[in-house]
């Protein structure tokens, strides 16, 4: 339960985040721990070491989870351990693969919307009961402007996002009575792995920066107050919002 009267405090608050270690995904981890949530740190990769250490200077209690979300009995196995202890579920994992529409193959197509938007909803699936019963919980999904747009040459994410988005909506349509939010956090252009083929693109990496009003990309950072703002007191009558963070870019 929260414990104090700051509307952004997540004391006594337990969040797990998919993805948790690189980019958006260690940048919101480490937000959260900083508010004051335990944290419950996921990824793919043994690379959880550095959101641990983070976390426990500051005092938090974290436990790390390696698993792949698109394995859905490893998932199964993994968050059920979880699922009691969860406050705030931050669905960050994501990938993404690159081809024109014509050229894209069904493997690309089904690993993309596997990971970006199954295997999501089978987190939420898990987690939400238990949020049911409490009467308080906050899912932050980890969508992106394509959750707008169609982008170019990555369709599969464009429609995995776009799914996101309509996950997102029809949680908060079924669960907002229940005093359990879900909302969703759109980024812009972000400096991180995904994408690096644009930022090495010289030509298309400027005509994204020529669009974005700040005149600079996003950095992993940008997202993290967006994500204490949702997981927090100060959004419970925020609900089935798609937040854009992206320095003005879907203003042009």
């Amino acid at each position: 339960m929260r414990n104090d009267d700051n509307l952004f405090s997540l004391h006594g608050q337990t969040a797990m985040i998919t993805g948790a270690g690189s980019g958006i995904g260690y940048s919101v981890a480490r937000a959260l721990a900083e508010a004051g949530a335990d944290l419950v740190a996921a990824s793919d990769r043994e690379n959880l070491d550095d959101i641990r250490e983070h976390a426990e200077k500051l005092g938090r209690t974290v436990h790390t989870a390696v698993f792949d979300v698109a394995d859905a009995q490893q998932t199964q196995s993994v968050v059920s351990g979880f699922a009691e202890d969860v406050d705030i579920l931050v669905n960050n994992a994501g990938i993404i693969r690159r081809a024109p529409a014509e050229r894209f193959t069904d493997g690309d197509w089904q690993d993309v919307l596997e990971v970006n938007l199954s295997a999501a909803f089978r987190i939420c699936r898990l987690i939400g009961p238990r949020m049911l019963r409490r009467g308080q919980g906050k899912i932050i999904n980890i969508a992106s402007l394509l959750a707008f747009q169609g982008g170019l040459n990555v369709a599969s994410y464009a429609a995995s996002k776009h799914g996101l988005a309509g996950l997102t909506k029809a949680l908060a349509n079924e669960w907002g009575e229940y005093n359990v939010q879900a909302n969703a956090i759109a980024p812009g252009y972000i400096i991180t792995d995904t994408t690096k083929d644009l930022q090495d693109d010289g030509m298309r990496s400027q005509q994204i920066l020529d669009r974005i009003p700040a005149g600079r990309w996003g950095r992993a950072d940008d997202i993290a107050g967006a994500a204490v703002f949702l997981a927090s007191r100060a959004s419970d009558y925020v609900n089935g919002h798609l937040l854009v963070v992206d320095g003005g870019w879907l203003s042009r």
